[in-house]
């Protein structure tokens, strides 16, 4: 039997345009229409607010993990349901979980567990990211230079073995370690690549998203940057309208000056849009956690190494809403954006994810005046905070 909401008395922000008035129609998970409050069916069942804004559930492309689990350390469906389930309490609808650099035995396992958890309808999962191990190790971060390398033939069948398998699959490489050749197989076969931990020339960009390279992993972190005389990964990013591009936004990672520049600079139709690169304390009170074998220790917002290198982030997407809007100074509209609609669109699947418009999935956040997650979800049900 068909089951039909209505969801009342709040704004609602659908994607594009912030509404008042109106009622989100929901049936069996898929957003159904907005009328006006007169015009809910009488067979609605009534899920009724005393104000807020009704918006888009967020869309994270790079989730490292949460709820105190990372999928580098355990490869099973309860660990990405763990995940997913910590960043719904923050709106946090739909996640690609990221394994970061790992064996090629730890990858497979990788794989096989987001597989499986598909087929067990995690909620909130979409698919997978894999961060590297195609990566520089001039740019290597927080990842283990021992298990970074250039791309070979078994690595690319292994990528569109694994593409056939999952609904959706974003790969983050460096052009130095991937030929442009590599990459237009990749994408070719479904593939979303992603250009990052690179120290790359901005040619060498060029020639990467030529290839069919679209995105680019956490903008201005662990890439070349904008010389005079070289614009780098960065100045590409910026430059480049086929390339969108992943940014955390919690003041640490990048300064405001730089998150505002490149937003005014952005040639599109790409965009900048928002991620957390949230490892394993989100939803916790832990204060350390490991990596590859590596302490990573959690101190004021900060996640570092023993050497002070930086190690994902302690982000939750409402909070990189509210540094958007409260700090960098966009609009409410747009920091929403950037955190639902702009990422959806950059893995090819913002006909269904990232807003809330007739065919989407009822995806949801509720939110206060004050930006304070009120309510989420998932298809259209309810999840737990």
């Amino acid at each position: 039997m068909m089951t039909t909401t209505a969801f009342v008395g709040a704004d609602i922000f659908d994607g594009e345009r912030r509404r008042q008035g109106m009622a989100l129609i929901v049936r069996d998970g898929t957003v159904a229409d907005i009328v006006a409050d007169g015009e809910v069916p009488a067979e609605a069942e009534t899920v009724r607010f005393d104000g807020g804004l009704l918006a888009p559930g967020f869309v994270d492309l790079q989730v490292n993990g949460g709820g105190g689990v990372m999928l580098n350390d355990r490869q099973d469906v309860a660990t990405i349901r763990a995940i997913c389930a910590a960043h719904a309490g923050f709106g946090t609808t739909a996640l690609l979980p990221t394994l970061i650099t790992d064996t090629p035995a730890v990858s497979r396992a990788a794989v096989d567990a987001v597989v499986d958890a598909v087929g067990d309808g995690v909620a909130g999962l979409i698919g997978l990211h894999l961060e590297g191990p195609h990566l520089s190790l001039a740019r290597k971060g927080a990842h283990d230079p021992a298990l970074i390398r250039p791309m070979n033939d078994n690595d690319e069948a292994f990528l569109v073995e694994t593409r056939e398998k999952l609904p959706a699959l974003l790969v983050t490489m460096a052009p130095e370690a991937v030929a442009p050749e590599r990459i237009a197989r990749l994408t070719r076969a479904g593939i979303v690549v992603s250009l990052g931990h690179s120290n790359a020339t901005y040619q060498a960009v060029a020639a990467a998203t030529a290839a069919g390279a679209s995105m680019v992993t956490h903008l201005f972190n662990a890439m070349s940057q904008i010389a005079n005389r070289e614009p780098g990964l960065v100045g590409a990013a910026i430059d480049l309208g086929a390339l969108s591009a992943g940014l955390i936004a919690d003041g640490i990672h990048v300064d405001p000056a730089n998150i505002r520049t490149a937003i005014k600079a952005k040639s599109m139709p790409g965009r900048i849009f928002l991620v957390t690169d949230a490892m394993a304390t989100i939803g916790t009170a832990m204060e350390s956690f490991t990596l590859n074998g590596r302490t990573i220790r959690r101190s004021e917002g900060r996640l570092t190494l023993e050497d002070g290198t930086l190690a994902g982030a302690d982000l939750d997407m409402i909070s990189a809403v509210r540094f958007m809007h409260r700090r960098i100074g966009l609009s409410l509209e747009e920091a929403l954006r950037m955190a639902s609609l702009y990422p959806a669109q950059a893995m090819g699947v913002g006909d269904r994810y990232g807003r809330l418009a007739t065919g989407a999935r009822a995806d949801m956040v509720h939110l206060t005046d004050a930006l304070e997650i009120a309510g989420v979800w998932i298809g259209g049900r309810a999840v737990g905070r």
